[in-house]
């Protein structure tokens, strides 16, 4: 069993998990895959994955859906579990459903994670399963900028296990809704909990705030099969971000 010396006592070292969803159509990006856009050389997706590492995440699920050939080669270097959406259709639901199954509820905290967003880093993950483990009430922390709901968030075990349990819908946002008591808030003015790139305009507001510029991936391979893949609008989106 593993543990800490903190603060002049032992205490059991936490097992964390994580799931980190990478299954999107990208519909509102053009038909991009939104995991794969880089900043500075690096994919969204891989940097997430990153964070986690330095974070001290023991095992991490992801779950790829659209785009998985492309997905999974750029996540094949970590030590992950990957599981493939093969109705991706079906929305994000079904994606955490698969990556909660996968990953089961033997950990005492897990990370719902998204992979398109830019600025998360090891020290945002740390500080978030710090308040995890420092909360005095609940079973799920969720981050809180100035009243907006942020990601990602961290379940206890045990909840995860009753939401794998339940109703095949019944998971993360709808679950916190219906048990607002199973929920602490973890407060901070880290705006890195609240950023992400879901459409074209982000990719502007993304540069303009960071002076960073979000790189497209390359065209998609038209020898790779994607299900119900829409037509890029690369031209568009490298406008934006020039």
């Amino acid at each position: 069993m593993g543990c800490i010396l903190k603060q002049g006592g032992l205490y059991t070292r936490a097992r964390i998990g994580a799931i980190l969803l990478a299954a999107g159509q990208g519909s509102r990006m053009g038909g991009v895959p939104k995991s794969l856009i880089e900043l500075q050389g690096v994919p969204l997706i891989n940097r997430q994955l990153i964070a986690l590492s330095g974070a001290g995440v023991d095992e991490v699920v992801v779950v790829t859906g659209y785009y998985h050939e492309l997905v999974e080669s750029a996540v094949e270097q970590f030590p992950v579990k990957v599981v493939r959406n093969l109705n991706p259709e079906r929305g994000q639901a079904s994606s955490v459903r698969l990556g909660m199954e996968a990953l089961g509820s033997n950990f005492d905290a897990i990370i719902m994670a998204l992979s398109d967003q830019p600025l998360i880093n090891a020290s945002d993950v740390t500080k978030l399963i710090a308040a995890f483990k420092k909360r005095l009430t609940g079973e799920i922390i969720m981050p809180v900028v100035n009243g907006q709901r942020g990601n990602p968030i961290v379940l206890s075990g045990p909840i995860m296990g009753q939401m794998i349990e339940s109703d095949q819908n019944m998971v993360c946002r709808k679950f916190m809704d219906q048990h607002p008591e199973l929920v602490a808030h973890y407060d901070t003015d880290n705006d890195h909990f609240i950023f992400d790139v879901d459409s074209l305009e982000d990719l502007t507001t993304f540069a303009t705030k960071t002076g960073w510029v979000l790189n497209l991936p390359k065209p998609v391979d038209e020898e790779i099969e994607t299900s119900a893949r829409p037509e890029p609008a690369y031209l568009a989106l490298q406008r934006l971000v020039i």
